[in-house]
Formats: structure tokens, sequence, C-alpha cells
């Protein structure tokens, strides 16, 4: 079988063009591959083709000599896969009825067969349960006449991309690789080892699917460990940021992890929920520990609004009739990513409350894609004086560094700060 995508840059196709899509798109494109990023969503290719790029990890400056010199090219015109030596499927694999949905792989793998060639490879990144790409996409691209570990690569490769990290980038991550053989495996090494600095081979799919699961449930089970710790210490009064600081002294067998208004983003809302899934389904038995994680982490947002109801009754205030001004809209500091955000739950418990609810976030515009539904119709305002001054609370959500926060902490009349930014006599912090 000819290995034309182990022998040096060729022809990349990368499907789906969001925070993981377009970062490898462009990586591979520098490293020398002729890539084409293909997505079907008509907004986000336009803004490509026209150079204007939507995640902060991949600036428009980057982008724009790719485009000139045709090392990349977005489109939504499938007939634009022929020809590929290797494609890369980094599609969404949310959850549908809290189950999971592979609706977007399936559809990726499908158009993807019919421009399969002998030699070519294909490289699953979407995060899944195990088994999925030996059971569900192989047989998807076999539809050619193909036959994978055979007549062409196939192998998959858990994206670890962490939106706004200027520490950790995809070139500087390892990057654990794995295919349905041994020739796979060996092609797909050599083609990530053109384009990041470290890959981590192991044995099989399953296990580097199973690898990515259990690195987003360790973070999971962690911050709920820390969200549950928050309650029990505000009752108790303990300073819980204090004491997780003076575990964080002891230099082995503690990880700092630290609480929030709740889990964002693709990976923690929903991966964990594929493996606790899995597990039910291949072994019969629930695994406890996300299903608790799940319970804690997704009732944060429930202890904010709470700690805010209760703040505001100390200072002669209900939450119906208010004005809560929440700051961050997106999930993490520093990113435009409202995937998931904890904001969203937020803003519709205050609304149900009564309460006027206004948000001011420099990076996640005015409609969030995707459509979050109630953060669409919360008015955008400024993180000014006039702004600060205006609300009876302040809730800190997201702690960009676009934020003043002195100017936060002095023209503020209550804050509830949720990411230990600020100190004063009118800052309560979660």
């Amino acid at each position: 079988m000819n290995q034309t995508a182990s022998q040096g840059p060729g022809r990349a196709v990368v499907v789906g063009q969001g925070y993981v899509g377009l970062s490898l798109a462009v990586r591979a494109a520098e490293s020398g591959y002729e890539v084409i990023g293909y997505d079907v969503d008509k907004e986000r290719v336009g803004r490509l083709v026209a150079g204007d790029s939507y995640i902060e990890d991949v600036s428009s400056a980057r982008l724009s000599p790719l485009l000139a010199s045709g090392a990349y090219r977005a489109s939504r015109d499938p007939a634009d896969c022929e020809g590929f030596d290797i494609a890369l499927i980094t599609v969404p694999t949310p959850l549908s009825n809290g189950l999971p949905d592979l609706s977007h792989i399936v559809e990726s793998a499908r158009m993807l067969s019919g421009f399969l060639r002998v030699g070519a490879t294909v490289v699953l990144e979407s995060t899944t349960y195990p088994g999925t790409t030996e059971e569900l996409v192989a047989p998807l691209l076999e539809v050619s006449g193909l036959v994978a570990g055979r007549d062409f690569y196939l192998g998959y490769s858990p994206e670890r991309i962490d939106p706004g990290n200027t520490r950790w980038r995809l070139e500087n991550t390892p990057k654990v690789v794995s295919g349905v053989n041994t020739a796979s495996l060996e092609c797909i090494k050599n083609f990530y080892g053109s384009i990041v600095d470290t890959t981590v081979p192991v044995s099989n799919c399953r296990t580097a699917e199973m690898a990515k699961l259990l690195e987003n449930t360790f973070r999971h089970v962690n911050i709920a460990l820390v969200n549950e710790l928050t309650t029990f210490a505000h009752d108790l009064g303990v300073d819980v940021w204090e004491a997780i600081d003076a575990a964080a002294t002891k230099p082995h067998g503690f990880l700092r992890f630290l609480p929030g208004p709740g889990v964002g983003g693709h990976c923690l809302p929903i991966d964990p929920s594929y493996l606790s899934w899995w597990a039910e389904r291949t072994a019969g038995r629930t695994f406890r520990f996300v299903e608790l994680a799940n319970d804690v982490n997704n009732h944060m947002p429930d202890y904010v609004v709470g700690r805010l109801a209760a703040a505001l009754k100390q200072r002669g205030k209900a939450v119906e009739g208010s004005h809560v001004l929440l700051l961050g809209l997106a999930y993490k500091a520093n990113t435009s990513d409202a995937r998931e955000t904890p904001a969203a739950r937020i803003a519709e418990l205050l609304l149900a409350l009564g309460a006027k609810v206004t948000a001011a976030d420099p990076h996640v515009a005015q409609s969030v894609p995707p459509a979050s539904g109630v953060l669409d119709g919360v008015l955008r305002v400024p993180a000014g004086p006039r702004e600060l001054s205006a609300a009876d609370a302040v809730i800190l959500l997201a702690d960009h560094d676009a934020f003043d926060y002195g100017l936060i902490a002095t023209c503020s009349t209550y804050v509830l700060d949720c990411r230990r930014r600020l100190c004063g006599d009118n800052i309560d912090v979660l």
C-alpha cells in the first residue's frame, strides 16, 4: 500500500473548523501541507475565506498568509475534499437527551468515504467512547470498497486543545496516536510527528479513546470535589481558597484544582458522560464518580444564585427587581468560548426570579455560537464605571485579563467573585 501521508507533506483535509479543527488545519498548512478546512457552517467558512479568524488561538494575521499562498483554503463544498492524502475528523460529539450523539462523525465519515483512495489516511480526533473508530467509523469508510488497515490507514488521536492556553499549544502538547494496525499507527505517528513536537503511540484505538475520556473525567471529578467543598466551607466559615493554597504547598500527592461557578466548554460537561454511558452499556454498571461529579458541577449555578440571593437579602433587597451585572460569559478566562457556559444557566435562573440581567464580556460576541438562547436575549454592556455602579450586584464569572479589577472593586456596590480576583468590604468570594 502506498504510504503517501507518511512520506511527507501532501494534501490534508480537516473536517470541522472549530477550536480544534482550525488550529490543526493552520498548523498543518504551516508545516507544508496543502490543507482544505471543510465545514458545513456558511458563516464560519465565509469568515475564514475573508481571512477573519474567530478563535483566539489562531489570529487573523497568522491565517492571512496561508490563504494568500494557497496553503490553506476553507470550503463548504465536499468536492474540495477529493484527492486527500490524510483527513482529520474534528467535529462535535454532543449529548442528545443525555445520550452520545455521533451524527456529525457519521456524516463526516460518509462524506470522506466518497473520496477515499488506496494509501490515504483517516484519523478521528473527536472525543467519543472506546470502540467508535473501529466499530463505527471503519465500516462507514469501507462502504468505499476499501478495507481499513489493508487499503487505507485509520486511527484515533484525541484532541488536546486548551483554548486560550499560551503555554501549552497544539505543537508542544504531546499527541497520543493510535491505529487499527501497526501500519496505520506508523503512518499516523509520522503525520503528527511532522506538526507537533512529541507523539505518544499506544497499542490500539480503544486505549487512545479511553485516555481522552480519562483526562477529562479526572478534571471533572476533581473540580466537583473542590466545588462541593466550597459549599461546605462557606457554611462552616472556612476560606476554601486559603485551604487549597495551603494544601498546594505539599510537593507530592496533591494537584491544585479551583472552584468556580460551574464547568463549561465541550469537554467537562459532556465527555465524562460518554464514559459513563459506555460503562453502563458494556459492563452493566453505572460510573458513580461521573454521575456524582455531574450532579455537583451542574448545580453550581444554582449555588451561585443562592449565594447572591442571600447577600442581597442581607442588604435589604430581593433578587426580584434587582439589577445584576454578569462579568464574563465565556466558560474560562481570556477566550470567546461560551460552549456550555455556566453563565447561561445563571442568567436563566436570575431572570426566572425577576432580576434585570445585563452582561459584559470583551471576548464573546452578542450572539453566542452555538445559539445559547437566554444569553442572546441579555443586553451586553461595557464593564465601565457607570454600568458597574448602576448594578445592585455584580457576579464575576470569567476572570478575563481585560477587565479592570480595581475599577470593579471601587465602583460596584456588591460583587460575588467566583474567581478570587478581588478583595474589599463589598466583595464576597465564592
